[in-house]
């Protein structure tokens, strides 16, 4: 499971200028996880890896980790200065913390039905079957920590992390299931910066690696 989000930097839904977005990628375990409910998924900027989960899959991921490897030296993290950066006046330092983490709210009910699609699952925290008004929201907690660290080769990586601070809330109160969410709309992986506060330090320039 994965939770990707493009900002603006505006409250005004009808805006009619175009306006640069910062993008997260958060997700489990970038070889797949198990979990019964998404109430208990931990999504991650940074998270492990346990390759073998994909299964027939695992040389697809192979691929994948090459491709990314070539573009960008930390291709399992996803830093975060995109979003600290939004709408930040020209010449305030960034301050971007160095990882996130995204938790289904505790008071969420847990939707019974065994091996539920987390789709249908999603839509049921926010509607009735056959209504579409929404009925109720669902809420992720936002947290954040500089705390953090990574052992293991690149194929079976793991993450420790510590004294996370709950910052804020994501509150879903509308959703739909469609071909444009993994089809239509792109998300921008924020390219490496060696030092995540500095500009300069980018892995690559103008979509090309110079580091």
């Amino acid at each position: 499971m994965s939770l990707v989000g493009k900002l603006f930097p505006t409250n005004y839904t009808n805006h009619d200028e175009p306006l640069g977005t910062a993008n997260f990628i958060t997700q489990q375990d970038i070889g797949g996880d198990r979990t019964d409910f998404i109430n208990d998924a931990v999504l991650l900027n940074a998270p492990n890896t346990t390759s073998w989960r994909r299964g027939f899959g695992v040389p697809v991921l192979l691929v994948e980790a090459i491709l990314f490897n070539k573009t960008d030296k930390e291709p399992t993290q996803r830093q975060l200065y995109q979003i600290a950066e939004l709408g930040k006046p020209q010449g305030e330092p960034t301050r971007a913390p160095a990882f996130m983490r995204l938790l289904v709210d505790a008071a969420q009910p847990r939707i019974p039905d065994e091996a539920l699609d987390f789709r249908d699952e999603i839509m049921a925290q926010i509607y009735d079957r056959g209504d579409p008004t929404p009925k109720r929201s669902l809420t992720f907690h936002i947290e954040v920590t500089d705390e953090g660290s990574t052992w293991g080769p690149s194929f079976f990586q793991r993450r420790h992390f510590t004294n996370w601070v709950r910052i804020g809330r994501l509150i879903f109160d509308e959703a739909v299931a469609s071909y444009n969410g993994d089809f239509v709309i792109h998300f921008t992986h924020p390219t490496w910066r060696d030092d995540r506060n500095d500009p300069s330090t980018a892995t690559r320039v103008n979509e090309r690696k110079i580091r």
